[in-house]
Parts: structure tokens; sequence; C-alpha cells
């Protein structure tokens, strides 16, 4: 029998804490080849709506199965997450399919534990400032992942409608007990920013090199695919570039493919992976100067792991 978990025992069960633990490892467990996975499958359906497909393996004697989502832009102004679908997981021994999860849930916490793995390892040590741009679930979920590895004192969040944004600061204020505000403008939004997560859905540049001081770390989430790009060429060329999945990123990157389409870099430029300096192989930030840029595409192995200790969860 298939067991479904929704999205509220999702929530309850898997915490932030939990959820850094688990995608640790599945980030390493990526980088050292143990798990299977190809890249994403994206339908283009109608309005801006895409399904995607995303399947994978952990490895042997470990689950496999795929994640099946419908991104639906306009769900924020119906009170829904944007993305929506189902995680099946499958026994290893018998083939046989054991659970189906709230993939929307799963996504929303999973992608900002891995974006807080990434500061952990890449943001100044004295870091407490952090700005979000975008207003979805994803900036709350970033925020609960950034405090939960710096001492997170002041957020500053832009969004496109700004009484969203206005909602939000005060929703992290309280939930944090930190300083939240909303700003009218990117610019202003970043200024004096340690930590900046870009979570928006935009097509074109919101965030452009002029605006980003030396030595913030920088989460890229908000574009999935090739087309779609946070950040302008000159600071992707700025930044210390690393990807969760540099093979992914190579093919559906967008801020780093427009720089590298533009000739002012080359596939060098995205230095490694996450798992890597996860696990010791690669050097993160270099010096307190440097702008460091974790490019965020997501990955199903991500999706596995915690929906398998979900299901172990009885």
């Amino acid at each position: 029998m298939i067991r479904l978990i929704d999205g509220a025992a999702v929530a309850q069960r898997l915490t932030m804490p939990r959820a850094i633990a688990i995608v640790r490892e599945a980030m390493i467990a990526l980088s050292n080849g143990e798990t299977r996975q190809t890249l994403r499958s994206i339908i283009d359906l109608d309005a801006g709506r895409m399904f995607g497909i995303m399947p994978g393996a952990m490895g042997p004697g470990r689950t496999f199965g795929a994640k099946l989502l419908g991104i639906f832009p306009e769900n924020a102004d119906r009170g829904l997450q944007s993305h929506q679908g189902l995680i099946i997981l499958f026994d290893p021994e018998t083939g046989v399919p054991v659970a189906g999860i709230d993939a929307a849930e799963v996504t929303a916490i999973r992608t900002a534990a891995a974006s807080a793995l990434a500061t952990d390892v890449l943001a100044r040590r004295d870091a407490t400032r952090l700005a979000i741009i975008g207003t979805g679930e994803q900036a709350h979920t970033h925020a609960r992942g950034m405090a939960a590895v710096r001492p997170i004192a002041d957020i500053r969040i832009w969004g496109r409608s700004h009484a969203k944004a206005e909602a939000l600061a005060t929703a992290l204020a309280a939930e944090l007990g930190v300083a939240a505000t909303a700003h009218a403008g990117v610019a202003d939004t970043v200024a004096g920013a340690d930590i900046i997560c870009t979570v928006s859905g935009t097509h074109d540049p919101v965030l452009f090199s002029d605006m980003v001081a030396d030595g913030t770390h920088i989460n890229l989430v908000g574009s999935s695919r090739a087309g779609p790009r946070e950040i302008d060429d000159a600071l992707v060329l700025r930044s210390r570039f690393i990807a969760d999945y540099r093979a992914g990123v190579l093919v559906q990157g967008g801020e780093f493919l427009h720089a590298r389409d533009a000739g002012l870099v080359d596939d060098s430029h995205v230095v490694g992976e996450i798992g890597e300096v996860l696990a010791g192989r690669l050097a993160g930030r270099e010096h307190a100067g440097q702008i460091t840029a974790y490019k965020s595409l997501g990955h199903v192995v991500q999706d596995l792991a915690c929906g398998w200790a979900l299901y172990q969860d009885g």
C-alpha cells in the first residue's frame, strides 16, 4: 500500500535543522558520484506554467523515484504554493512504490536547507545582515534557513508587491525575533547586506553588480532553467561561482549561461559543487572580500533523501 504524506505532516516533521542534516548528506553523495539522476525535464504549459519531471536514485540498496511537479506562478494570489506535485518513492529491494509525498512542502524546505548549507560554508562567519529578493514561499523558508546557520539580526525584503513584502517582513519579525523591513527598491534592500537570497520569478536580472559589496554571499535560487536569470553578467564574473550540481548548471544555469554566451566566462568559472566544499575537497570562500555565489537548481536527490526520511518515520 502506498503511504501518502501530506503537506501538514511534512511541515511538522521536516524541520529546518533536520532538513539541513539530510540535504548535507545527499549533496555530498551527489558530488561523490554515489547517486544517479538525469537533468530535469520541463514541459511548458500555458501562461508561464510548467510541468517538471525529476527522476533519480540514491544508490545501491537505497530508494529511487521521481518528483512530478507543476509550477503555477499565479498560485500565490490564490493562497497556494507555486510548486505543486508529488514525490514518488520506491522500495529499493522490491521496486514496489511505497510513498507519495507532498512535493510543494518538501521543495520549499529542502531548497532553503541547501542554501543554508551553502551559506554556512561560503558566507563570512560574521554575516548578520540578510537581504531577500522575492516574497513567495521560498523567501519565507530561506529566512528560516539563513537564521539556522548565522546569527541574523536584520532582514530586508523586496518584491514586486510591496504589500506582500511588508506582510512577509511582519511574519518573519514575529517568527524569528529579528528586525525585518520591506523596501521599495532592490538597491536599497541589498545595501550593506552580508547574505543575499534571490528567490524571485523574474526572467531578467533584478540584482546588478554595482549594487553588491565585496564580501557578500549570494544564493541564486529563483531560476531553475536556461533563460531566466536573476543577476547580471558582471556579477557572475565577480563571483566565485559554485553549483549545486555542476553538470546541471552548465546546461540549465541561466545566469552562468548568459555570461558564457556573452563570452565573459567559460565552463571553468563554475569552480565546483557545494557537495565538494562540504566534503572538504574544494575551498569555499577564499578571502573576506570575495563575492561567493551558490547556484541552486534543485535536485531530486534532495527530495528523495528528505522523502525517505519522512517515510521511515512510520
